[in-house]
């Protein structure tokens, strides 16, 4: 049974995390793309793409630390330190993919939908009005922030790391008996 799980952990670590980090990792410079045309409908029809992928997969992704836990109970390696530190890094990195990638893509894909990035002035007025009228930031804020592709690409590289850091503890397995 352990060889089963461990074969349902792999092929759902490699279908559903793989597409999301390259994905995540495409859509920061489609968005710049996007942004720079706002009549470039290919453009925005790939981020919608793009950003699809990442949260139907993120959404089939759960399965992945699920049957990790059952092959690492029918493993009997609960109580390993690099295993704990693989469900730890784990909870971080969906923790960023939630809170902090996918956000700021619907952000940026919203700004991109509205036809933002065609006149930063007008889009800086615009949105203080927003603000001052409703107290709230508009989309088109986050497109006369040039700076909104660069973060979005900084908690992309953050969520891949974490990802490629749990991959190579669960190869190298530090500690165990079976580990390289």
């Amino acid at each position: 049974m352990t060889k089963f799980f461990l074969v349902l952990h792999v092929l759902a670590a490699i279908v559903a995390v793989g597409p999301v980090t390259v994905a995540a990792s495409m859509f920061p410079p489609g968005a710049r793309r996007a942004l720079a045309d706002p009549g470039d409908q290919r453009a925005a029809e790939t981020l919608r793409l793009l950003h699809r992928i990442c949260r139907v997969y993120a959404g089939l992704g759960i399965a992945v630390p699920v049957l990790g836990f059952a092959t690492a109970m029918s493993m009997g390696v609960l109580s390993d330190a690099w295993l704990i530190a693989s469900m730890a890094l784990t909870g971080i990195a969906a923790a960023v993919l939630l809170a902090l990638v996918l956000p700021r893509q619907e952000e940026l894909l919203e700004a991109v939908e509205a036809g933002a990035g065609t006149d930063a002035t007008t889009e800086v007025a615009a949105t203080e009005v927003a603000t001052a009228t409703t107290g709230t930031t508009a989309t088109t804020d986050v497109a006369a922030n040039p700076r909104a592709t660069v973060r979005l690409a900084m908690f992309t590289g953050i969520f891949n790391l974490l990802w490629a850091t749990v991959t190579i503890l669960m190869i190298v397995r530090p500690g165990s008996t079976t580990g390289a």
